[in-house]
């Protein structure tokens, strides 16, 4: 199965914040921007997922305006208590224990790697069963992430440890497969 994999654009939030599940607007003429370039990119009709929250909806709309499919197992991962704090301000301790168990423990007593991976994981297989050609899939970097590792037969902690930049609205295609 062919997938588009497309990064939301950039969302309205300073630099140096931690946002995961936080649902952040995007400027419109960003939206815009981005839409536009990936328009070009992607095949026409190609069935359109997307995580609900709205950096990713808004721009699923723009592309199969009233044919998204919305699923929750896309959203990017909970950071809890970090949600919206500045990466600076969040207890050195905490996030050294978050390094040193990047699997387990759950950031801000949100949601652990391995919680994401199992949802991401149903995902994937639940896109693999529908036996569609295609699909285009709008949702976040750490989603993207573990999409990718995956797919690739990869553990999990390759999600946090490989170096992968992955650029708002960036449209990152992969033949999707089962392990």
């Amino acid at each position: 199965m062919h997938v588009w994999l497309i990064r939301h654009p950039r969302p309205m939030v300073e630099s140096g914040v931690c946002y995961g599940r936080t649902d952040l607007a995007v400027a419109d003429a960003i939206l815009a921007e981005a839409a536009a370039s990936i328009m070009t990119v992607l095949p026409p009709d190609v069935p359109v997922f997307s995580s609900p929250l709205g950096r990713c909806a808004r721009l699923a709309e723009a592309l199969a305006p009233g044919a998204v499919h919305y699923d929750a197992r896309l959203m990017e991962m909970d950071f809890g208590s970090w949600e919206m704090r500045r990466w600076q301000d969040i207890e050195r301790r905490e996030v050294d224990a978050w390094v040193q168990d990047l699997t387990h423990f759950r950031p801000g007593h949100g949601e652990s790697l391995t919680q994401m991976a199992e949802r991401v994981a149903a995902f994937r297989d639940m896109l693999l069963d529908s036996r569609l050609a295609q699909a285009a899939v709008i949702c976040h970097a750490g989603t993207i992430r573990l999409l990718d590792v995956l797919n690739r037969g990869l553990p999990v902690i390759a999600a946090a440890t490989e170096a992968h930049h992955i650029e708002y609205g960036a449209v990152l295609p992969l033949s999707l497969r089962r392990d």
